[in-house]
């Protein structure tokens, strides 16, 4: 039994129910049903099938869209977005800043020589628990190590930064119009070479960048440990210090 025999055979229920079915549609859906009974009940129901080539559900639902109406869209007023407040520096930190600025990607400070022995390394060792054979042993390092002697930890030459940029030596300090130097960590750490028993080393110190903070001052350095005598650094650390005024 094809559409239209079907919608023929049923027209007389479909006129009698249609009021309580269309109670269920929605009001696009409703005109578009009553316009359907019309026809229905004008006999003329197969040319109207014909005519809007209902063919299938979907070609149904594409010719009601037109006629189903769109709500109006909600405005929402948009917030304005919180303003960052301004800071405000204090001379001594204004002036630094400018300084600092100025000698972008320079080196500013270089520390002095400073011997890294085997007492150094074993004081290092025994506060760490630290004791592996490469760093204590300086007999099996002589026989069994490539580098043919103990070498320093690598956090030892690490923790050895703020001695060897004068960050703790209150008679020479590398910023000494800042009150308090503050160490917020590290961006990259490398150990390009070890540092071997019986080494000197020393650090430089270039600024990379300095950003004005509540209270002070953001600075981030590139600080690099000279071994003496040796080609390769053996460390290369982006440190992060707040400075407070």
């Amino acid at each position: 039994m094809n559409v239209v025999d079907f919608f023929k055979q049923k027209r007389d229920d479909l006129s009698r129910q249609q009021f309580e079915l269309k109670d269920f549609l929605s009001p696009s859906l409703r005109d578009y049903w009553l316009e359907l009974m019309k026809k229905a009940n004008n006999t003329q129901i197969g040319a109207f099938i014909h005519s809007h080539n209902l063919a299938s559900n979907d070609d149904a639902v594409e010719q009601t869209a037109p006629l189903m109406k769109s709500e109006p869209a909600l405005k929402v007023a948009a917030e304005p977005a919180p303003q960052p407040a301004a800071i405000v520096m204090k001379p001594e930190a204004e002036a630094l800043f400018h300084e600092l600025n100025a000698t972008l990607g320079e080196v500013i400070h270089v520390g002095q020589w400073l011997m890294v022995d085997q007492a150094r390394i074993n004081s290092f060792a025994d506060v760490t628990e630290d004791h592996q054979w490469i760093h204590t042993d300086p007999e099996r390092a002589a026989a069994e190590s490539p580098f043919k002697t103990t070498i320093a930890h690598g956090f030892l030459t690490l923790s050895l930064l703020s001695v060897l940029t004068d960050s703790v030596d209150p008679e020479n300090q590398k910023f000494p119009t800042a009150k308090m130097t503050v160490n917020v960590g590290f961006n990259k750490i490398r150990f390009p070479y070890p540092v071997k028993s019986g080494n000197r080393v020393r650090a430089s110190t270039r600024i990379q960048s300095v950003t004005p903070i509540k209270r002070g001052l953001e600075i981030v350095q590139e600080l690099t440990v000279e071994i003496e005598g040796v080609r390769r650094p053996g460390c290369v650390a982006e440190s992060v210090i707040h400075l407070h005024f």
